[in-house]
């Protein structure tokens, strides 16, 4: 029994939908399109402009494969034209090869000058001081100390918006991705070495960070917070912090870092020199590191 060409339509329209949901996931869901900072939002345009500059290219070059596929299936009675002799046609060689290197040089120029453009460790263009905040990642929670202001969390972050804050980024565990999609594109944090990031929230707000790398058993509890304040705010949660909050000493501070998940901690201070110390650690193979027992003379911060 044949089936009804109007079912075989909406069976193939179905399978279309389902592939482009599966596929892209809820709107909702698609925060790396729903920047709330600078940065991101340049990014964001670049994706748009590339997406929209490749499908002139892939869009049509799908059309002519579903047309060519129908136009010349086997049936009775086809009535295609039969041309066994045809091999060249300089118009379509101009065409398909010179529309891609038109597009591919177009993307190359926008790659290049984003590339520059959006450089992690360039300081962004502001009347504001940047905030400095150094990054450790952990196995499996982030620490955040705040060197001007004197005190560190565990997996959660505060910034007054419209501040660009300048993120040192390092690792004393292995090498995780340090990432928070509405404000700006992913930077690694490795062992030895510790990178600049430059973000800055435009708006008052709540942001999802994660880890974007797998670690581990609990890799996928490494994800924080990103709470953006007024500055007024901002330095009221700080002296709470420091009002309230217990010190992170050093002793604590290897008890953090042995593997295991954490919940949101804030700490009143921390061992001086405490990020430093994590890079220099790992630095190089010729003891150019501080030893633990180097690091015991390390006073807490007052």
């Amino acid at each position: 029994m044949k089936t009804p060409k109007a079912l075989r339509w909406f069976a193939s329209v179905s399978m279309l939908a389902l592939l482009l949901l599966t596929t892209t996931g809820c709107a909702e869901k698609m925060i790396v399109l729903d920047p709330k900072g600078p940065i991101a939002e340049q990014q964001r345009d670049l994706m748009v402009i590339s997406t929209l500059l490749t499908s002139i290219i892939i869009v049509p070059v799908l059309i002519l494969t579903a047309i060519i596929v129908w136009r010349y299936r086997d049936k009775k009675g086809r009535k295609a034209k039969y041309t066994p002799d045809w091999e060249h046609s300089t118009k379509l060689e101009t065409i398909w090869w010179g529309i891609p290197i038109v597009i591919i040089t177009i993307l190359g120029i926008i790659t290049i000058k984003s590339t520059y453009a959006l450089e992690p460790s360039k300081p962004l263009e502001s009347d504001q001081q940047p905030l400095t905040v150094q990054v450790t990642s952990l196995d499996w929670k982030w620490l955040f100390q705040y060197p001007e202001q004197g005190i560190a969390t565990v997996n959660h972050v505060r910034i007054p918006k419209g501040v660009p804050v300048r993120f040192e980024i390092t690792a004393d565990s292995p090498m995780n991705s340090f990432w928070i999609p509405q404000l700006g594109g992913q930077m690694y944090a490795m062992s030895g070495m510790a990178m600049t990031l430059y973000l800055q929230a435009d708006e008052r707000g709540q942001y999802w960070g994660s880890g974007a790398n797998f670690t581990g058993k609990d890799f996928a509890k490494m994800f924080f917070d990103v709470q953006s304040t007024s500055q007024e705010e901002f330095d009221q949660w700080v002296r709470e912090v420091k009002a309230s909050s217990p010190a992170l000493t050093l002793e604590g501070y290897q008890q953090l870092a042995k593997p295991s998940a954490s919940d949101v901690k804030t700490f009143s201070a921390f061992p001086e020199g405490l990020f430093n110390m994590t890079v220099t650690k790992y630095a190089s193979s010729h003891n150019h590191g501080l030893s633990w027992k180097d690091i015991q003379k390390i006073k807490i911060q007052e």
